[in-house]
């Protein structure tokens, strides 16, 4: 509904525009002292009929007109979007790339982190899972902060509470690897058989998993990821820049490599 007000709002300046043009042609000259089209009076019932017309009679000979409008029209969302998505990582940085609580893949001391979002049920963030292992095989010096952002219903969020408690036996990693390997529902069921194959305590894990501070980290990560107008998982950051969706290994390598040389 929003690309259609602005593609109306640019019809109607174009309509605007060739009226002025009809006007012109007509013999009537803008005096010099023409005001901002601002500060000029609003158009009559009888402009406004004639502005419709012209409109419909270019895009009856010219329909590419509308398909420009709402083209310039959704660039411009697309870069209002950007630089507010921007400003929203530059003052959320400590929250991102500093929270102690976070569990860590990689190098923790590494000199490039991303911050991976993810939930255990996404099937993109499954497909992202080996390229980002692979990466992490390949350079040694990576660090990957984990955001679990459990978005897709009741078992993403047993999941996420249940990583964040296995985060408490030094279990995060190996749990994590599993439930991003599955490809049945991670139903508690199935996660105690997980956690149990990957080492866990379970009835420590299950007692750990109704802590009031694991469900507040998650509450935290959701309202992290609505700051920076996230629209699903996964995602990443790395340095200054937000990457939506699952990426292909070379991309991650060159996104890497970039943020490297930018120090």
């Amino acid at each position: 509904m929003k690309q259609i007000l602005m593609a109306g709002a640019a019809l109607v300046l174009a309509g605007g525009m060739a009226l002025a043009q009809t006007s012109g042609q007509a013999g009537a000259p803008a005096p010099a002292s023409t005001p901002p089209a601002a500060t000029a009076p609003a158009f009559s019932a009888q402009q406004r009929e004639e502005i419709v017309s012209i409109l419909r009679e270019a895009l009856k000979s010219d329909p590419s007109i509308l398909r420009d409008a709402v083209g310039a029209m959704q660039e411009a969302q697309r870069t209002e979007q950007a630089n507010s998505q921007r400003a929203a990582l530059a003052a959320s940085h400590d929250a991102l790339f500093n929270d102690a609580r976070d569990p860590i893949k990689g190098n923790a001391r590494g000199d490039v982190t991303i911050v991976e979002f993810f939930d255990a049920r996404c099937g993109y963030c499954k497909a992202l899972y080996p390229n980002m292992q692979t990466l992490l095989q390949r350079d040694r010096n990576i660090r990957v902060v984990m955001k679990d952002l459990p978005i897709l219903g009741p078992n993403s969020v047993v999941a996420s509470r249940a990583l964040l408690a296995a985060q408490k036996q030094g279990k995060y990693e190996a749990l994590y690897d599993a439930l991003l390997k599955l490809r049945t529902e991670p139903t508690e069921q199935v996660i105690q058989a997980e956690a149990q194959r990957a080492g866990l305590d379970w009835a420590r894990l299950r007692r750990d998993m109704d802590d009031p501070a694991i469900m507040q980290r998650i509450q935290a990560n959701v309202a992290l990821a609505q700051r920076l107008q996230l629209e699903g998982t996964p995602a990443l950051v790395i340095g200054d820049t937000l990457i939506p969706g699952a990426v292909e290994l070379s991309e991650l390598e060159r996104l890497v490599a970039e943020a490297r040389r930018r120090g």
